[in-house]
């Protein structure tokens, strides 16, 4: 942090930061918004009308629960698209993250904060290693972060001897996710708010912040100011990757145990959620509650197709449909104000 404010700001610089800010870009940013929350307003109201069995209260709970852990992993994922990276290491990252939870809780015995801490932190180091892969080494988001996603997957499998970790004899690690802190709100759910306001305030009144959108909106204007856009590109990730660690330790505590195989297909979902919310493939540009409004659309989406009985294929079918059309909508606005 000192690094930076000894360095002088530059014209380039300031209008880097200034013209993808969250208040620069504020109308567009509403009107996207809006578009998605009536897209969620049509897909409840359908829901509703072809299956008397999803409006209520028990489905309702399953759809929140769901998104509780696509949202967290959706608001480290939008910290790292508005920079114009993507990271696809999320889904079998959090797996990893939720298996060395077991470890140090089941195997090991630790303390229930250890554990936990535990998970986090596992979910940080992978994405400063992403960072320090981007950054140092040069390698492109894509690569970088589809072969941490590999060597979580393997990770995960070697070091369950895949089998599931079940919490059961572990008292209260049930109740991080199934508790209820505030009555009928289930603690994952309010952790998805604080996280939510957590990466809110990162993006909007932080310097790492200003910089995510300076970097996401003209990286060589930054670093001709003078930043050091490399470190806080690792610094991205690594905050990315502690938004990946609480997920793992949200699910393993909804599932009440770590199960080795799951993961792979979140990190769709949750850039899918990122993308419908108006965050900008491109870079220098989205924001926190677009993101809850496309991660409760995905849940509510995948919800509504599994009450109708639509195959787990065909969900999938669904699933990619509408990342194809959210990037398309993305770049089509992309050409308009260009």
């Amino acid at each position: 942090m000192s690094e930076v404010k000894s360095v002088p700001r530059t014209e380039a610089s300031a209008d880097a930061v200034k013209r993808e800010s969250p208040g620069g870009s504020f109308l567009r940013q509403r009107l996207q918004q809006s578009l998605a929350f009536g897209t969620l307003i049509v897909l409840l109201a359908f829901f509703s009308l072809a299956s008397g069995n999803f409006f209520t209260w028990t489905n309702i709970s399953g759809i929140l629960l769901s998104t509780a852990v696509i949202g967290i992993l959706a608001f480290g994922t939008t910290l790292v698209i508005i920079t114009s990276g993507i990271d696809l290491s999320i889904g079998t990252g959090m797996t990893l993250c939720s298996v060395v939870t077991g470890l140090l809780l089941v195997n090991l015995q630790l303390p229930l904060f250890i554990g936990v801490l535990g998970g986090i932190a596992t979910g940080a180091l992978m994405g400063l290693i992403n960072g320090l892969n981007v950054s140092i080494l040069k390698l492109p988001p894509f690569i970088a972060t589809l072969a941490m996603m590999l060597i979580a997957q393997g990770l995960a499998l070697v070091l369950s001897g895949v089998r599931p970790i079940y919490f059961s004899k572990v008292q209260g690690f049930k109740d991080i996710a199934l508790g209820q802190l505030i009555p009928g709100l289930p603690n994952a759910v309010l952790i998805l708010v604080l996280t939510g306001i957590a990466a809110y305030l990162v993006l909007g009144k932080t310097l790492l912040g200003r910089y995510i959108f300076a970097i996401g909106s003209n990286e060589e204007a930054t670093k001709i100011s003078g930043v050091n856009t490399g470190k806080w590109k690792i610094l991205v990730y690594t905050v990315a990757g502690i938004f990946t660690g609480v997920a793992g330790v949200v699910i393993a505590a909804r599932l009440d145990s770590a199960q080795p195989q799951l993961g792979s297909g979140y990190e769709l979902q949750a850039i899918a959620a990122v993308i419908i919310g108006g965050t900008s493939l491109l870079g220098g540009r989205g924001s926190v509650l677009g993101t809850l409004i496309g991660a409760l659309i995905m849940s509510v989406l995948i919800n509504g197709l599994r009450i109708m009985s639509v195959q787990t294929e065909w969900q999938t079918v669904v699933v990619g449909i509408v990342i194809l059309v959210a990037v398309f909508t993305d770049s089509l606005r992309r050409r308009r104000e260009a």
